[in-house]
Formats: C-alpha cells, sequence, structure tokens
C-alpha cells in the first residue's frame, strides 16, 4: 500500500485526520525499518503498513494509525521512546511503548511468569484501550504471515497464545470478526487436518447444493419486501473452527450438524428488527431455545441484536441475525464503533457497556494473586452470557453456567457473603444451580452466614471466586492468629517468660514480618516456630543447633528423662528413636549401636535395616514409664476448610490434657487443609484418647499417628 493510498483510506472516514502526521509517520518508520527484511522475504516496513491497514477497515483516530506505523521501532530499529516523543508527541510515544511492552511480553511460559505477564498486559489495555487495538491488528497480520516462521514449535507457541489469550480478547471488546479469524488461522496450524477434513466438507457441500446460500437470502428479502421491509440480506457459512468446536461441543458428526450457515439481516429501525423477526417467524417455523433478543439485554460489550434459528428456505437450518446498520458497526467493529476519541459518534450509554469488563478486569487485579487473574480473566473471557432478573426487574448479565451465588455477588460483595439460599422465578433451588435466560432471582440472607469454601467449587464469574477467596483467607487469618497466639503462649510459659504484645511487635520486623499479627499468623500456620519468636525476643533462650534441629522431640539440655526400660543391663546408656518417637504403651525393641541403645517401636522401618538380629533386645516399658515427663507425639489432622476448624482442633486436645507444642500446614484446598501436629502426651493410651477424640469431631475429617525421621522437615 502506497503512502497516499493510506492516508486516502483515513480521510474516506475522517475528512479532518491530519493528513501530514500520516505522511510524517509513514516516512520515519520506512526510514527506521530501512533494509530490514520478514522471514517471508518482504520487506519489514510492509509489516507495520499492514497492520495500520487493518486498523483503517476499524476506522480508528489518526494516533491509533500513527502508532500502528510505528509500532515496532523502539524494539526492532535504533529509534528510541524520546526520539518517538519528539517528533509525535507525549501520546503517540506512549502508545508505541506501550504496543511495544505487549510485544515484550512472553505470555506462554512458565505458569507464574505467564500470570504475572497476562496481568501486565491488562494493565496495559484499561490504562488505553488503543494498545490492545494496535496489538490485535499486529497479531492478526502475523497469523496470517505464519507460515513463514521455520520453527514448528515457535508457530505453535505462537498459534495457543492466539487462540487463548489474543483471540478471546478480541471477543470482549465486540471485535467478532477478528476473533472469528484470529481462531480460524490459530486452528490450521494446531489442527491442520481436522481443519483441512471440514474445508473438504463445506466445498462437496457447496458443489452439491449449487448457490443455496445465495438463493435462501433472496428467498429471505424478497418475503421481507412482501411486508414493506427494506433489507439488506446476506448469509456465509460458518468458518472451520466455528464448526468444529460446535461438532466438539454437541459430540456430533459432520453430517449431523445443519445449521451450518448464517445470515444477517440489516434494516433501518429498531421497530424493524422486531418486524423482521415477525415475518421470519411466520413463514418459517422457529427452532425452539435458539432465540436470543441482544436489543432489549445488549451484552456487556455493547454487541446488540436478534438472534433466531429457523428451519428456512429450503428445509435447510439457518442461523438469522437481524439488526440494524449502527448495531451492525457495533458488531463488526466492537470497540472502535463507539470510540471516545470520535465523540460525535459514541453514546455514554454505548462506553458503558464496553468498558464494563474491563472495569472488572481492574478490580481483580487489586484482589487476586497474579495466578487467580489469569484464571478468572480466562474464565470470563470464554463465557457467554445469561440475563436475569432481580424481583424489581433490574437486569443483572452474568456469565453461562453462572449460579445464584455469581447472581448475588454481582449485586454486592456483602450480599453475596450472607447468602443462604436462593429462589428462582419464586421455586427454592440449590445453590449450584446453573441460571437461564430471563430467569427472576431472589437472593435469601442472614448476618450469620459466611462464604463456604465449596461455593468455590461452583461459581463461574471472576468477582464471586475472588471474593469467597478472599473472605475465606481473612477468616483463616484471623484464626491463625488466635491458634499463634495461644502457641507463643505456652511456649513463653514453659520457659518462665513473660509474653507481650510490645515485645513481638519489636521484633517482627528481626522475623520479617510487618507487625505483631503477621508473626502470630506465622506461628498459627506452622510457618514460624515459637522457639524461634522467644529467641528472638530473649536471645538468651536461643538453642544451640543440635538441639534446634531436634526441638520438638529433644529432651531438656543436660539431663536425661527417667523413663524406666526394662531389659537393659543397668548402666547401659540410651536413647529413644528419632525415627519412630516411641510412647509409653507402645510396644518397643532395643537396638545396640556404638552410641549405645536406640529405643525404637516394634513396627520402625530402622529395624529392618539391621543386619545382625543379635543386636535386637527384648525390653519393654517400666511400670511408671509414663510419670518420667510428657512425651511428644506427632500427629497428621485433615480438617474442613471452614472458619473455626483449627480452632475445633486446638480444643479438643486441650480439653483432652494434651498440650501443642507446635503445628505446620502440609497441604491446602478449598475443601480441606491438612495440618501436622505435635502433642505433649502422657503415654500413648493418653494419644489414643487424644486421636478418638478428634476423630468424631465434625470439624475433623481424618486423623494418624505420624512418625518421620527427620523431625526437622516438618517442625522446622
Amino acid at each position: 500500500m502506497r503512502q497516499t493510498e493510506l492516508v486516502d483510506r483515513v480521510k474516506a472516514y475522517d475528512p479532518d485526520a491530519d493528513e501530514d502526521l500520516l505522511n510524517k509517520a509513514y516516512v520515519y518508520a520506512m526510514k527506521a525499518h530501512g533494509k530490514q527484511f520478514r522471514a517471508s522475504g518482504d520487506p519489514y516496513f510492509a509489516h507495520p503498513l499492514e497492520v495500520a491497514a487493518i486498523l483503517t477497515d476499524l476506522k480508528l483516530d489518526v494516533a491509533t494509525i500513527v502508532t500502528a506505523l510505528l509500532h515496532d521501532t523502539i524494539e526492532d530499529t535504533l529509534a528510541t521512546y524520546d526520539d518517538i516523543k519528539a517528533n509525535f508527541g507525549d501520546e503517540i510515544a506512549n502508545l508505541v511503548d506501550g504496543v511495544t511492552k505487549l510485544s515484550q511480553l512472553e505470555l506462554f511460559s512458565e505458569r507464574t511468569k505467564q500470570a504475572e505477564n497476562f496481568r501486565k498486559l491488562m494493565l496495559a489495555i484499561t490504562s488505553d484501550i488503543r494498545v490492545l487495538l494496535v496489538k490485535l491488528a499486529d497479531r492478526l497480520h502475523n497469523m496470517r504471515t505464519l507460515q513463514f516462521i521455520p520453527k514448528p514449535e515457535k508457530r505453535r507457541r505462537i498459534a495457543e497464545e492466539t487462540r487463548d489469550i489474543y483471540a478471546p480478547l478480541a471477543g470482549r471488546i465486540g471485535m467478532q470478526n477478528m476473533r472469528e479469524e484470529l481462531e480460524d488461522l490459530a486452528f490450521a496450524e494446531l489442527n491442520p487436518e481436522e481443519r483441512i477434513s471440514i474445508v473438504t466438507r463445506l466445498q462437496r457441500l457447496e458443489g452439491a447444493s449449487g448457490d443455496r446460500i445465495g438463493r435462501i437470502a433472496d428467498q429471505i428479502k424478497r418475503k421481507l419486501a412482501e411486508h414493506g421491509l427494506d433489507a439488506w440480506v446476506y448469509g456465509r457459512a460458518k468458518r472451520p473452527f466455528s464448526i468444529w468446536r460446535k461438532l466438539q461441543l454437541k459430540q456430533l458428526n459432520f453430517e449431523a450438524l445443519s445449521d451450518i450457515f448464517g445470515f444477517r439481516v440489516i434494516v433501518r429501525t429498531e421497530d424493524d428488527c422486531y418486524r423482521a423477526l415477525g415475518v421470519l417467524h411466520q413463514n418459517w417455523q422457529m427452532v425452539p431455545d435458539r432465540f436470543k433478543d441482544f436489543i432489549s439485554t445488549p451484552k456487556t460489550n455493547g454487541y446488540r441484536s436478534i438472534h433466531t434459528t429457523v428451519i428456512g428456505p429450503e428445509k435447510q437450518r439457518v442461523e438469522v441475525q437481524i439488526r440494524t446498520q449502527e448495531m451492525h458497526e457495533v458488531a463488526e467493529r466492537g470497540v472502535a464503533a463507539h470510540w471516545r476519541y470520535r465523540e460525535h459518534v459514541r453514546s455514554e450509554g454505548d462506553e458503558n457497556r464496553a468498558y464494563e469488563w474491563l472495569r472488572d478486569m481492574v478490580d481483580l487485579l487489586e484482589r487476586d494473586t497474579a495466578e487467580e487473574f489469569l484464571e478468572n480473566s480466562r474464565l470470563s473471557m470464554y463465557q457467554d452470557q445469561v440475563f436475569c432478573f432481580t424481583p424489581k426487574g433490574d437486569l443483572i448479565s452474568l456469565p453461562r453456567g453462572a449460579t445464584p451465588i455469581d447472581f448475588a455477588y454481582a449485586l454486592h460483595t456483602d450480599i453475596g457473603n450472607t447468602t443462604v439460599g436462593a429462589k428462582v422465578n419464586g421455586v427454592h433451588v440449590p445453590l449450584h444451580t446453573p441460571l437461564r435466560n430471563g430467569d427472576q432471582v431472589e437472593i435469601i440472607r442472614t448476618k450469620e452466614q459466611t462464604p463456604s469454601p465449596l461455593w468455590e467449587q461452583f461459581v463461574v464469574t471472576g468477582r464471586a471466586r475472588a471474593e469467597i477467596r478472599r473472605f475465606l483467607r481473612h477468616a483463616q487469618r484471623d484464626e491463625h492468629v488466635k491458634f499463634g497466639r495461644n502457641i507463643l503462649k505456652k511456649v513463653f510459659e514453659d520457659e518462665g517468660a513473660e509474653l507481650t504484645e510490645k515485645a513481638i511487635t519489636n521484633v517482627a520486623k528481626k522475623l520479617h514480618q510487618s507487625k505483631a499479627d503477621d508473626v502470630y499468623a506465622e506461628v498459627g500456620r506452622g510457618a514460624l516456630r515459637g522457639h524461634e519468636v522467644l529467641e528472638a525476643v530473649y536471645p538468651e533462650f536461643k538453642k544451640d543447633p543440635e538441639r534446634r534441629k531436634q526441638a520438638a522431640f529433644a529432651e531438656p539440655k543436660g539431663k536425661k528423662r527417667p523413663i524406666s526400660i526394662r531389659g537393659l543391663t543397668e548402666g547401659i546408656s540410651y536413647h529413644l528413636g528419632q525415627c519412630c518417637h516411641p510412647l509409653p504403651g507402645d510396644r518397643i525393641v532395643g537396638l545396640l549401636t556404638p552410641e549405645g541403645v536406640v529405643i525404637h517401636t516394634i513396627d520402625c522401618s530402622e529395624l529392618e535395616k539391621a543386619q545382625n538380629t543379635d543386636d535386637w533386645l527384648d525390653v519393654s516399658w517400666g511400670m511408671h514409664a509414663a510419670e518420667g515427663g510428657p512425651s511428644v507425639a506427632r500427629v497428621l489432622v485433615r480438617v474442613k476448610n471452614a472458619t473455626g476448624s483449627l480452632a475445633a482442633v486446638m480444643s479438643v486436645i486441650a480439653n483432652n490434657g494434651g498440650n501443642i507444642f507446635n503445628m505446620k500446614v502440609t497441604n491446602r484446598n478449598p475443601l480441606y487443609f491438612e495440618f501436622t501436629v505435635d502433642i505433649e502426651v502422657r503415654d500413648l493410651a493418653h494419644l489414643q484418647n487424644i486421636l478418638g477424640a478428634l476423630r468424631v469431631n465434625t470439624a475433623v475429617e481424618s486423623v494418624d499417628r505420624v512418625r518421620e525421621k527427620d523431625v526437622s522437615a516438618v517442625a522446622g
């Protein structure tokens, strides 16, 4: 495309366009890229020129077209941000810089980096959506020339990124044509055999039926004209990817898929849309459950049309979209059709609908971790919509598959957090019930209710998921703070030291925490040991390295617990095995070693490693072994991931005479979490009494005694 042709294309829809600025950008980019060439062998400048041409089809403002011409100059030439700013001003320099940063993001990489890069992408496009428009046009041209990239793995990565990120983004801002082309180009790279098969069958169908699309379009137009409606009607077969996706979703073969033709009816007014719908339904049989009115209930990206499917002329099942020319502009060009830099076209309502999803993304950016944000954003991008109503008649737009919980959070966070039930169309339904178009939803609340971790398993909106997670994190933190404070209180008391808020606040930074509650929370969730805090407050209590390693099970320094072991020669040195932590009441065996006798439980795996069974000694606990002081046992507890579960476990242990010495969370998911807890007990019978009490508690799913050789791996 020549320089004059580009200017003519812009001035065709914007007669007041700055022609000098366009010419200047054209020349600047051409000189900057100089003798660079693309993988196809074409001069590199052909790429930014094609990107600009794509954006002129969307009728975008001059600043966006100039950005398209310059979008690779900072990354691929000697030009700098300051050079662009000096020549084209702040606005264009910032846009070019934004596109450059997007181009440098590796969206398909190791998961954490991928999630953080996706967050950066969303931040960039919410600050100025023109950055995304240029990037989408850039990606579209790159996909059109993907076959020239020699490395198959690079082609595949680009195609996957296009299918999973850029195509859904195009759809979310209403640019449906661009979305469909991006999806189909990615499909050609990722599933070439499937695409060829579908294209071949479409060609056979077209050859067998002749110009069926043209004939059906003519019959629809004539029938509308008979009722005084002047309409522009055209049709086309659906794109191969769209057909393939429908085959996958409905698990059909090609022959069973009947609605592969789509027709658009463009009329003059909104009233004409409904009149045209009446004509179609009067003359051809409507297919139930295939009617959608996006005129009275527009999509959040501003899309408006009436969709229906009929058994049309030639007994062919066809989809028909009915809209005005203005609606067609929005359908074709999405957010660009009511562009805020072309104020004579845009209305406030259009902008609100077009930017609602992006505003939701900004909200999620502030609430979620990078990984959660990536997950929730993808859910939002891929979902179609349903429209439901409050009892007062307010319209709520939700993703397909949304539940009453999603509906409640869409109304307000407090409503979602306090939901206990729901009525749909006046009938009580489970909270996981999927909502359908036109449902009237009434939310039943109580102040005593709090979100359940189970909700996260069935909600589909990012907002609901983010709010549930945030509430559960806060509730869990409060429990950890309370638990940690009690653990520290006991640790300090055992050493005869005083636990004060001021002391913990003073050492918080030393422990890499910001305040006292953070210290308690870290102790409560097992990430920080109680003795570490004690030693930070009172350095004189600092343990030697060997004792710190085995703090959970070690005996007091310089002392031997007066435990009576029968079967040992008087005066012989012995100690309890750190692999199995025997308790008075366990069946035990002595193992003779160069360092003395080690006492093991009868089922300890260390006994199997002893090569000479002559080293085994038949020993047992003395009559008063349990009176020698408390022993420490470690148990693995699985509890429901719900408010109060930790407190319930702590209470059961305390009420049964046990003392919590240390704990550490080992696994957590939305349904439950597991942790190890070290408990001071008198003997085996005492431990079994505690385990039995825990097993019958409703908060506890399972509890078992565990034995680990390296106690530091869990305790420290």
